[in-house]
């Protein structure tokens, strides 16, 4: 692979640094990120389904190319009132010393959180698809003291997760722009260490933000493609008032 900040600035390889590299060979319809084009007032989304273009079955395949332009939406100081940053780093229940990947992590926006919440001793990867966003979180990282945070790129279909690495993947306002996310799921389990999990928060059927209903996901079905992927999946209580949180654990 879309924190919403995000929607999707996406996930890396262990022990990698976090220089940009060429952007992968970029396949029809795979695309992990951040929200889409569109007004402020549904995050990215376009009004009425405006600004999404055509879009292939089982992924939305936008471009992210400009971290400066989607700055000024993914961390509008706004989305806090309704993305509730401190609340899912709650759900995703981080210690000190974890390894935490946020898949399709955009500019940034839930990097300081994760840093914060596994501490020195912790690892925090920023992946993204776009060579521009992690270019930005680089920076960000950098210029806001995050030294436990790696920005990296990675391609469309793979999350490039090093087996048995990762505690825990934060997956926000981007599922729905995976193809083939039943495949995607295996990957995403093979990288995770015995009882870690990934947890996929995304926007209700019923909220006024996100991407047209046509394009949104029931947590129902998140179940189904976590569980495909050989993972323990279920919808878990939080306090988000546009969104679900999904979660797989590795069995």
């Amino acid at each position: 692979m879309r924190r919403s900040g995000r929607l999707w600035a996406v996930l890396l390889v262990m022990g990698c640094g976090g220089a940009a590299r060429d952007v992968p060979p970029q396949p029809p319809v795979d695309r992990v990120h951040e929200g889409e084009e569109g007004s402020p007032e549904h995050f990215g989304h376009g009004a009425h389904g405006e600004g999404h273009g055509h879009h292939a079955p089982g992924g939305m395949p936008h471009r992210f190319e400009d971290a400066a332009k989607w700055a000024k939406v993914f961390d509008d100081p706004a989305r806090d009132v309704w993305q509730r940053p401190a609340d899912v780093v709650v759900v995703l229940e981080l210690k000190p010393g974890m390894t935490v990947a946020d898949l399709g992590a955009g500019t940034g926006y839930f990097l300081p959180h994760l840093s914060k919440a596994v501490g020195a001793s912790g690892v925090v990867l920023g992946l993204d698809v776009e060579a521009d966003m992690v270019r930005h979180m680089g920076e960000r990282a950098a210029s806001g003291g995050l030294s436990n945070v790696t920005a990296k790129l990675v391609a469309f279909d793979d999350p490039g997760l090093v087996a048995a690495s990762v505690d825990r993947v934060l997956i926000v306002d981007t599922w729905h722009h995976i193809a083939s996310r039943e495949a995607y799921s295996k990957k995403l389990a093979a990288g995770l260490k015995p009882g870690g999990f990934v947890a996929v928060v995304d926007f209700t059927m019923e909220t006024d933000k996100g991407p047209p209903k046509k394009h949104r996901i029931a947590p129902e079905q998140v179940v189904a493609e976590l569980s495909a992927g050989g993972l323990s999946a279920r919808v878990v209580e939080e306090p988000l008032p546009d969104q679900y949180v999904v979660v797989g654990v590795k069995k």
